[in-house]
């Protein structure tokens, strides 16, 4: 099993909100809760903001990597992302692949991403 956490950070020096450019960055830590080992191959964000507007991301590994993880260990990574408005989510599932080759996706559970003092 593997068990994903995400923290956000809004950040204000890369951000524009009289452009409608609000950047968050989201600190994720993938473990490994399983028995065996199991590889994060490619990842898949859905991101929407307050409009409704959802944007869709695809690609190979994690920042540049594709961590290999052994039963407890974890992996931590920070990346960030654009909005057009103060608030949004994303959610979305990172392909793996196990120890005895077997593919699956973990899914990331949806979160929160916020400009400070929008949501109560």
């Amino acid at each position: 099993m593997i068990k994903i956490t995400v923290k956000t950070a809004y950040q204000p020096d890369r951000s524009s909100p009289e452009e409608n450019r609000y950047f968050f960055a989201y600190t994720v830590t993938i473990e490994n809760q399983g028995d065996t080992k199991a590889q994060l191959l490619s990842r898949h964000w859905i991101i929407t903001d307050a409009d409704g507007k959802t944007q869709e991301v695809r690609g190979e590994g994690v920042v540049g990597k594709q961590p290999l993880l052994a039963p407890g260990e974890q992996f931590e990574y920070t990346s960030g992302t654009f909005l057009a408005t103060p608030v949004g989510t994303m959610r979305g599932s990172y392909q793996m692949i196990g120890g005895k080759g077997s593919r699956f996706d973990a899914d990331i559970p949806e979160f929160v991403l916020s400009y400070p003092r929008t949501l109560h």
